[in-house]
């Protein structure tokens, strides 16, 4: 039995100026909605915000989507976008896409920098508990006796405020 890919759903080629026109502008447009959310919840992540910037999350969702089926569309359609959009339009469009990724980019290591502070608090939360519930003994060499990483008693964590 062999494996066949499934076939996907190909966009429609692009037939006319005016729908090269139609989606470059809902590109731009869905681009220009997504650094704003993006930017949003970089600042309010780097403020401390965070139940304010996951509240984010469903419109950056969405707009993800729509933005990955337009650079999908994009992609596959180049040689029509070259024959209907100028050069000069593709270049501003592709230097913007540019600045957008890197603006993303920024989000993601504040995201990440913000992970790895919270699971180092949730550590050290944690570690400290495990010590403090181990009796303090000594072993051998006279030595206080460290808690093993399997002595950690699990700890819970209420995301309701």
């Amino acid at each position: 039995m062999s494996a066949s890919p499934s076939p996907k759903h190909s966009p429609a080629p692009i037939a006319s100026a005016a729908e090269a026109g139609q989606l470059t502008t809902r590109f731009i447009e869905v681009m220009d909605a997504l650094v704003v959310v993006v930017q949003q919840e970089t600042d309010l992540v780097r403020a401390g915000h965070l139940a304010k910037g996951a509240a984010l999350e469903a419109t950056k969702s969405d707009l993800a989507r729509r933005y990955i089926a337009d650079v999908a569309r994009l992609r596959i359609c180049q040689g029509q976008l070259a024959r209907f959009v100028p050069a000069d339009k593709l270049k501003a469009l592709r230097e913007r896409h540019d600045t957008f990724r890197a603006l993303l980019q920024m989000n993601l290591t504040v995201l990440a920098t913000a992970h790895a502070v919270s699971e180092g608090i949730v550590r050290g939360v944690s570690g400290e508990l495990a010590r403090k519930s181990t009796p303090s003994t000594y072993g051998a060499s006279g030595r206080a006796n460290v808690p093993s990483r399997s002595a950690a008693t699990p700890i819970a964590i209420s995301r309701v405020l």
